[in-house]
């Protein structure tokens, strides 16, 4: 089934965009790991995983609509961070772009008339509402600890068990 042109290009700029933050979170998880939240960056290690499929299935579906996508060149600000307040403030504003460019592919599908899409582009709505709301929760966490070190070091331990069986389905 032949996918319009203006759509099928979004979709390829979403998959990019898609492998951007992979390498986002994958910086995270350096930039974690350097100050020894292993917990943390073993988190941010598996949402960089999640966007990889995020991506694949994007690709999928361009497949699967007779489409060749083709990635674009990754531009990355090169800017780390020190403390895991600022990590997951940076994820969030990067997850914040990821909905947004979600929500212009449904207003682009709609524009040409690709009704088919709909269920795909349903699950991926869904998807950055639970990522914004999870982040956000993160958030609030570091900040109730205002500081607390055995605090923050509990809930990178908590961070670091992160059960990714749900994601991979």
């Amino acid at each position: 089934m032949k996918i319009d042109q203006k759509y099928a290009d979004a979709i390829n700029e979403q998959i990019t965009l898609e492998h951007t933050a992979s390498l986002v979170y994958r910086q995270l998880a350096a930039d974690m790991e350097a100050i020894d939240l292993t917990g943390m960056a073993a988190w941010f290690s598996a949402q960089a995983g999640e966007e990889l499929e995020h991506a694949e299935k994007f690709t999928q579906y361009l497949l699967d609509r007779d489409y060749h996508p083709v990635l674009k060149p990754i531009e990355l600000s090169g800017d780390t961070v020190d403390n895991a307040l600022d990590a997951f403030k940076a994820s969030l504003a990067h997850e914040e772009k990821v909905s947004e460019a979600i929500r212009n592919l449904y207003r682009v599908a709609d524009e040409v008339g690709d009704i088919d899409s709909r269920p795909m582009l349903h699950w991926f709505i869904d998807e950055q509402v639970e990522e914004e709301s999870t982040v956000s929760e993160i958030i609030g966490r570091i900040e109730i600890l205002d500081g607390d070190g055995s605090g923050l070091l509990s809930l990178d331990k908590q961070l670091g068990q992160r059960d990714d069986s749900a994601t991979a389905a």
